[in-house]
Order: structure tokens, then C-alpha cells, then sequence
């Protein structure tokens, strides 16, 4: 789950991570109205989840109350397009932010580091820019810290990295709770990511947290149902809407160009099955990560979603059994095309590992018949799409 940059600082406060003083809004209105009570000078950014909004327009400065409405009237509703997002995406809502006075500019972000099973900090002091860029041209510039889970963070973690960042003298009073806050987020809201670009230092010698990029596991939203219900309130897109309205993550499903429709459950499978279907000379309609431990519900709900695109002229399911059950998810095709008003479509299905078998016989009995690899299946799939 990504959230936008509004909710990443709305979790920042609740850690004790400082942020400028602001407010969300969806109305231009709002903003002649807050303005009008708060004077000063404003930042107004717009909501969105691509990368690259400044350089888009997405941002826009405003000194007065009336600036600030004219302002937001042109933001709200415009489609901003970058090079991460070619197709653009539309402005729905803004975060105004009183404008601070910069002194100097940072960046800190944790991360997970699958390959050495650790939380990873990042901390540099080249801030308020592509870090990919500093990461490709200057890599020294990035200092690491791979903290063990089990003892936790502590205050010299933070110090450690200050000094060998080179971070600017004003900071380092500061930064080691920051850092300390944010790791604190990290494992406690369950995150993939939490980045600060930029932690900025301001001339009143403030460190404060100018912008916000969190990315949570969809897996730990259990634990904090309140923040599970911003999945529904701000999909970024059609495609991220319709997932979140059968019960899967923004990123677990995205049309494509293509003519199969294609159910995997994992990212890697799914991305697994994309390319063995183009190598068979085919091409995928769709990317939809069902997850782990898909129950026949899921199933069911997923296979409509794919089958709505007009476009699919055939299915691949490939589903290996580790946490999802085989009987399951076999369950789920049986039941999602025992429907009337069900879009049926030519269908492929590879069942491998947890209660295959049983899977198998299901879908045996309905009539299916599974294949047993992977590229067998997108080769059947390709045919059947072709009409042969």
C-alpha cells in the first residue's frame, strides 16, 4: 500500500517526526479560507503518487489568499505527466504547507535488505534530488546502516550515520530521534519504505520532514485498520480502485496491452507468467498478484475483474500452492464461471504444490483440464487466444 504524501506525514506526527504546519484539502475554496486565516507564504502540493510532480507543475507557491485559490483552481483537475508516468495522472486533492526557509537539504529512508534479512538506513546529504541519480553517479555520497532487527535502533545509529554522511552541524542534535522515530514507523506500521526527500534543516535551525514517501505491507494492515481504510479513499487510478474494491492492494493489479488475462499469485509468478506467455509469442492483458492464501471468494472476484477488460480473449491462471491452497483456488474457478451472467473466456490453469491434486480432480470433474508447466500453459494460452 503506497500512501500519498499527506498520509505519510500524518504517520510521521504520530511517531514524533516534526512536518510543516498545513492542511489537506480537495477544494480550491478551502485554501482561500485557510490562507485567510493563517497570512504568510504557502506551498501548494499537489496529491499524486508519481515521482517528478515539481518538474511536472505540480507545485505551486502562494503569498496571499487569493494566489492560493487562483492557484489551486489550476491544480486541482489538471493531469500532471512525468517520465516515471507518461500517461499522466489527475490532480484530486492538495497538501498546503507553510514555505521554510531552507538552509540545507537531506536524505533518510529504511528499507528492507532481502539479502542480508535486515532493515536497511540511507542517509545522505545530498537531499531535494533523484537519489537514484546520487546512488548511479556518486555512490559514496549514500552511507548505510543495516540494523539488527532483534536488538532494535539506537540513539549512536543515528550519530554514526550523521557524522559519516557529513550532515551539516544543525542536524545532529536532532537527527538521531528522527531517525529513531522513523525506524519506530517502520516496524511498527509494517512498511516496505519509509523516505524523508528532503529532511530539510531550516534557517531557524529546524529539522523537519518537507516531504514524505511510505509504503506499507498489505499483510500487516490487520494490525491498524484505520490506516487499511485510506486504501479506499485515495486509489490513485481505475486500476488501484478496482483492486482495492475486491479486497487486494493498489499494486496487485494493472491492465496492459495485451490479450490474455493473467491471474498469478505472488509478483514474481505473475511477472514469471507475463514473460513466458510473450515468449510463446503472446502478449498478457493484464498483471493481478492474487496474493497468498487466496481463498475461492478471491478467486472468484479476481477472474471477473480480469474477464471485464474486452480485450482478454483467453485466461492463464498459474497459482502455486505454498500459503494458497490449490483446492481452493480451484474451487474459485469452478465458482466464478457457474454464473449466468459470467464472462467466459477460453482458460488455462497450472496447479503446483499445497493440495494441487485435490485441485486438480475439481477441476477435473468441471470439465477443465490443467497443464503442468508453466510454459505449456502460456503456450495454450497464446493458441486459444489465437483462436486455434
Amino acid at each position: 500500500m503506497k500512501l500519498m504524501e499527506y498520509q505519510g506525514k500524518d504517520l510521521f506526527r504520530r511517531v514524533g517526526i516534526p512536518t510543516p504546519n498545513g492542511v489537506y484539502t480537495t477544494d480550491a475554496g478551502d485554501v482561500k479560507a485557510y490562507l485567510t486565516e493563517h497570512p504568510g507564504s504557502w506551498v501548494l502540493k499537489s496529491q499524486v503518487m508519481m515521482g517528478g510532480r515539481g518538474k511536472a507543475g505540480g507545485i505551486k507557491f502562494a503569498d496571499d489568499a487569493q494566489q492560493g485559490e487562483t492557484l489551486a483552481r489550476e491544480l486541482l483537475g489538471k493531469v500532471l505527466k512525468s517520465v516515471q508516468n507518461p500517461d499522466g495522472e489527475e490532480v484530486k486533492s492538495l497538501l498546503v504547507e507553510e514555505k521554510v526557509d531552507i538552509a540545507s537539504e537531506a536524505y533518510v529512508s529504511i528499507t528492507i535488505d532481502r539479502a542480508a534479512k535486515k532493515p536497511v538506513v540511507m542517509v545522505s546529504r545530498f537531499g531535494g534530488m533523484d537519489v537514484e541519480e546520487v546512488a548511479e553517479k556518486n555512490p559514496d555520497d549514500i552511507k548505510k546502516y543495516w540494523v539488527d532487527a532483534s536488538i532494535g535502533y539506537s540513539p549512536y545509529i543515528g550519530r554514526r550515520l550523521a557524522f559519516a554522511a557529513e550532515l551539516p552541524a544543525g542536524y545532529r542534535k536532532g537527527f538521531p530521534a528522527i531517525l529513531g522515530a522513523l525506524y519506530t514507523l517502520f516496524m511498527d506500521y509494517g512498511a516496505n519504505l519509509v523516505e524523508i526527500n528532503p529532511l530539510v534543516l531550516t534557517k531557524d535551525g529546524r529539522v523537519i520532514a518537507s516531504d514524505a514517501k511510505v509504503e506499507l505491507d498489505d499483510n500487516g494492515l490487520y494490525k491498524h485498520p484505520e490506516i487499511a481504510q485510506w486504501n479506499s479513499e485515495s486509489p490513485a487510478d481505475e486500476d488501484q480502485a478496482a483492486a482495492v474494491a475486491i479486497g487486494l492492494g493498489m499494486s496487485n493489479y494493472a491492465k496492459l496491452g495485451g490479450t490474455i488475462g493473467v491471474i498469478a499469485n505472488g509478483a514474481g509468478l505473475g511477472m514469471g507468467t507475463m514473460d513466458a506467455i510473450r515468449s510463446a509469442g503472446g502478449e498478457a492483458a493484464n498483471f493481478l498478484d492474487i496474493g497468498g492464501g487466496a481463498q475461492a471468494d478471491l478467486v472468484k472476484k479476481s477472474y471477473n475483474l480480469v474477464t471485464s477488460d474486452p480485450r482478454v480473449n483467453a485466461m492463464f491462471i498459474n497459482i502455486f500452492g505454498g500459503i494458497t491452497r490449490g483446492d481452493q483456488v480451484a474451487r474459485g474457478i469452478v465458482e466464478a464461471l457457474a454464473g449466468d451472467d459470467v464472462r467466459k473466456v477460453p482458460l488455462v490453469v497450472r496447479l503446483t504444490g499445497t493440495n494441487a491434486e485435490e485441485g486438480r480432480r475439481i477441476l477435473d470433474a468441471a470439465g477443465f483440464v490443467p497443464v503442468e508447466t508453466m510454459d505449456e500453459g502460456a503456450a495454450r494460452a497464446v493458441a486459444l487466444a489465437n483462436g486455434r
